[in-house]
């Protein structure tokens, strides 16, 4: 179909299945690291993880990491406050993508980069896109406040972030 004759309705329906599993599955991503869900290991076991890989304590870097997957899944879920979301997603798949996948090369069957880039990617695509007409921001009329300034400002704030947490990280250096 010729872009100009898809209508905003269905370009809406589509970004709601994709703002939909996106979010869903890392809020749940998220849930696995605080509660200990869906097979997680909660804060205990994600602490000693993160410990492991130089974020230390892992008991701080823990929750934080979560929290921040658990808030990014449910805000593109809903289609709420327009790029913070996906920034924040995409701040957690920079620090995922470097310190845990990187080094196992690109696809997950070998733990590497294809899943942090793949939610890194679609959380840039959303944040540029926007949520659509099915969503809490046009529900609340909130969508007109997100120009695509706002996008690239949110963005560049996700990397920093996500840079930020990398530059806190103290490697564990072998004996």
């Amino acid at each position: 179909m010729h872009p100009s004759l898809l209508d905003f309705a269905t370009l809406s329906a589509g970004l709601l299945v994709v703002r939909l599993v996106v979010g869903l599955f890392m809020a749940a991503h998220g849930s696995q690291k605080l509660f200990g869900w869906f097979g997680g290991h909660g804060i205990a076991g994600t602490g000693m993880f993160f410990e492991s890989i130089g974020f230390r304590p892992g008991r701080f870097f823990a929750p934080l990491a979560a929290t921040t997957e658990l808030a990014s899944g449910l805000l593109v879920a809903l289609g709420l406050l327009g790029p913070v979301g996906p920034a924040l997603m995409l701040s957690v798949m920079i620090v995922a993508a470097v310190s845990v996948h990187w080094k196992n090369g690109i696809f997950a069957s070998s733990n590497g980069i294809e899943v942090a880039l793949f939610y890194g990617t679609m959380a840039v695509g959303l944040a540029l896109i926007g949520f659509g007409s099915y969503s809490l921001d046009a529900l609340l009329g909130l969508q007109s406040l997100y120009t695509p300034t706002w996008a690239f400002v949110a963005l560049a704030v996700g990397v920093l972030g996500g840079v930020g947490n990398l530059l806190a990280r103290r490697p564990v250096v072998a004996a």
